[in-house]
């Protein structure tokens, strides 16, 4: 927690820093970014700060969890060179962010839910059927009702990954492959961007299936709280702040 300073204080560079756990460099970088107001100079050219400077930077630290460095420094120097209007425009287009994140990890989500499940290693061949384990691309794409060419533009894309048979050069989607072309069907009818699912999907990969994903999108979801209360957080200090000097 910061040391409390005293509303009549005139501070230097290193007692607001110290007050902060930070380096007296950085809050002269602070001024100089707009993150504090112009700080006074004394006859010999020293900044000297006032409790507004102070405030500043407390409200310049409760809003950069929520919205990070970049749009925490742009919202207070909105204020401070008086436009006010630029720096809410910025606060909503972080809330809209974090919308857009939520829907994302709903999509997320509902797709795993209506996969089926995984097809068992019972597919292996058969006088129509490919050597090892897996289905061509035919049935696949009936299966999910769309063309195999759409299958072969999401491999280009590199969402999935099917093997070749060594003996035709077909596509055999295995087990992993099919599960792969369901979720990618799943979050393309929600209108996921094509460019968005192949983190996705590695992330699936890695995790070595649905059940351990289940930890990594519990972990989505307390990010975006710990994210949502800390908009709050920032929004509640910014207005103290104007409040008292905007």
């Amino acid at each position: 927690m910061p040391e409390k300073l005293q509303s009549s204080e005139r501070l230097r560079p290193v007692d607001l820093a110290r007050a902060h756990g930070l380096s007296p460099q950085a809050i002269r970088n602070y001024e100089e970014a707009g993150i504090l107001p112009a700080a006074e100079r004394s006859e010999h050219g020293y900044r000297r700060y006032a409790p507004r400077h102070a405030a500043a930077l407390t409200t310049f630290l409760a809003l950069l969890p929520g919205h990070g460095h970049r749009t925490a420094t742009a919202i207070l120097a909105a204020v401070h060179r008086g436009a006010p209007d630029e720096a809410f425009t910025l606060i909503d287009e972080s809330h809209v962010q974090l919308l857009a994140d939520r829907r994302t990890l709903r999509s997320v989500e509902s797709a795993l839910r209506d996969l089926a499940p995984e097809p068992e290693a019972a597919t292996a061949g058969t006088e129509s059927g490919p050597g090892r384990a897996g289905t061509f691309i035919g049935p696949l794409a009936d299966e999910l009702g769309i063309r195999p060419a759409t299958l072969r533009a999401w491999e280009r894309a590199g969402l999935l990954r099917p093997r070749r048979d060594p003996q035709t050069g077909y596509r055999v989607y295995d087990a992993s492959a099919v599960r792969d072309a369901r979720l990618t069907h799943q979050l393309r009818r929600g209108g996921y961007p094509l460019e968005g699912i192949a983190p996705l999907l590695d992330q699936l990969r890695s995790a070595g299936g649905r059940e351990p994903l289940a930890e990594a999108l519990g972990d989505w979801h307390t990010r975006l709280r710990t994210r949502a209360r800390a908009l709050l957080g920032g929004a509640a200090a910014l207005d103290a702040y104007l409040e008292r000097y905007g």
